[in-house]
């Protein structure tokens, strides 16, 4: 049997006893990327502690309102709000083929003197869909503070180069002359805007309340005796002990699912406003203009050792070309929900939420580290500007030698041959950019000769980019960083590993 051979019956076969710690698919974005803090928000510890957080505060509520609930029932409630067992609502669940009445009585096992009022009145998307909108709000708050971070980390880098002129490119063609800092607070106007949805969102987020099985609370109002205002401060009394300042108005079994596609929409302009900042990054990477931070021992291929490959922000564009697709999920889970309910929207809910801002959340992790640690290469910045910027003077060099007397028309047609010479040196021979050179040797131009240097300075051609720099960071960006001096003294718990 030839050496072929063997590989090939060797290889055939997984054997079942190989690996067996490692025959379970592991999801990468959780496994390799997300961060601790996110990946907390959307854990099934966040998930069922707060079902029974909410359980205890509706029957809070409900004792408050003079149902028959005892001191002693709510002080059992409480005290194992964290003391969940999980084996034992797997096989509640198996039992009964529901997730909620499994854990409905694995809080019972715990607290047994309670277990008949909890779930009083309730549905199962009491405590699934507000543990639901709960979980959004703090992880809307998490990414509000990675996005305050970033902002910050870009708001160093665009004061730090808000003069260093650069080529400007319109269909990635050189244009007139930016500043590396008035592109930065380009990237920055974009998660300013970002920011305002994010805060909206988690202003004006809803609870769903006390809603009961299709919305109408009949339940409750049964409960209460008739009593419509007792429902009415029952709902309004849980959104008060769970933080909300208001539920959502009306409802079928679930909260609209459209406020779902408001919230992957808000994560995938973040996505959107990331992607065109590492876009730019990766470009000006293959120029040699700026690099993304490169770690000592960092390999940037397996193959070309001399790489240095812009994997971070290659990542950033992966992670955020998916979270950019997610929207159109919760569109189609919005538009195919049949009058009060259907469970089709229930699957795919569990996959897009967290996955969206487990994606974001990493997305934003990444941007902070690459800001930070962002390397410009001057000298590269400016020689690319000095291939060009000969022909961008031209307007310039033609006015001043006519205010010194020269004719005009005379001097245009100059300027033309000369350029048109230095384009065939440039494209024809490979040789840089020689007209100045040419303009300085023509006795034509003997009245700028000596001030032809000063009038080629790049920063004569950068507008008010400077200026528009320290103005949009006076008045648009440092008033937000003091408004959120506070998530700013915040140390995440993760870093950038890979």
């Amino acid at each position: 049997m030839s050496n072929a051979d063997k590989f090939l019956e060797a290889a055939a076969t997984f054997p079942e006893d190989a690996l067996p710690n490692n025959q379970v698919y592991e999801h990468p974005l959780v496994q390799r990327y997300a961060t601790k803090e996110m990946s907390f928000v959307w854990s099934p510890a966040m998930k069922f502690t707060t079902w029974r957080k909410l359980w205890t505060a509706l029957a809070t509520a409900e004792q408050e309102l003079g149902i028959e609930i005892t001191d002693e029932q709510l002080e059992e409630m409480r005290k194992n709000l964290f003391d969940v067992d999980f084996e034992l609502a797997a096989q509640k669940e198996a039992e009964f083929r529901h997730d909620v009445m499994g854990h409905v009585h694995a809080f019972g096992e715990v607290a047994p003197k309670a277990m008949p009022v909890i779930h009083l009145g309730a549905t199962s998307c009491y405590v699934g869909d507000n543990t639901d909108l709960i979980q959004i709000r703090d992880a809307l708050k998490l990414i509000k503070r990675k996005l305050i971070q970033v902002l910050d980390t870009l708001k160093v880098f665009a004061e730090k180069h808000r003069d260093l002129p650069t080529l400007g490119y319109t269909h990635y063609q050189p244009a007139q002359l930016t500043t590396v800092g008035k592109r930065a607070c380009l990237w920055m106007q974009d998660m300013l805007l970002d920011l305002e949805r994010v805060d909206r969102e988690i202003e004006e987020l809803p609870m769903r309340g006390v809603k009961g099985t299709t919305g109408t609370q009949a339940s409750f109002l049964e409960l209460f005796d008739g009593d419509h205002e007792k429902v009415k401060a029952l709902n309004k009394r849980v959104c008060e002990l769970m933080d909300f300042k208001k539920a959502i108005p009306v409802s079928g079994q679930t909260y609209t699912r459209k406020i779902d596609f408001n919230i992957l929409s808000v994560l995938s302009g973040i996505a959107q406003s990331a992607y065109k900042m590492c876009g730019d990054i990766r470009l000006l990477a293959n120029l040699k203009e700026v690099e993304e931070p490169f770690a000592k021992k960092q390999i940037g291929s397996s193959a070309m050792a001399y790489k240095r490959n812009p994997m971070r922000s290659e990542r950033v564009c992966s992670l955020a070309r998916y979270v950019m697709s997610l929207p159109n999920a919760a569109a189609n889970t919005h538009a195919n929900q049949w009058f009060e309910r259907t469970l089709d929207d229930s699957a795919i809910r569990r996959v897009v939420l967290p996955e969206g801002f487990l994606a974001c959340d990493v997305i934003l992790t990444l941007l902070a580290n690459i800001s930070d640690g962002m390397v410009v290469w001057p000298n590269v910045v400016r020689a690319h500007v000095m291939a060009e910027l000969p022909f961008m003077s031209t307007e310039v060099i033609l006015m001043e030698c006519v205010k010194a007397g020269g004719d005009r028309q005379e001097l245009h047609e100059a300027i033309r041959v000369h350029s048109m010479d230095a384009g065939a040196v440039v494209k024809g021979e490979g040789k840089p950019n020689d007209l100045l050179e040419r303009i300085a040797k023509d006795p034509l131009f003997t009245a700028i000769h000596s001030k032809l240097d000063t009038l080629v300075d790049p920063k004569q051609f950068v507008g008010r980019a400077p200026e528009q720099v320290d103005e949009f960071l006076g008045e648009e960006v440092k008033p937000i960083l003091e408004a959120n001096k506070e998530l700013l003294a915040m140390e995440s718990v993760d870093r950038v590993n890979v």
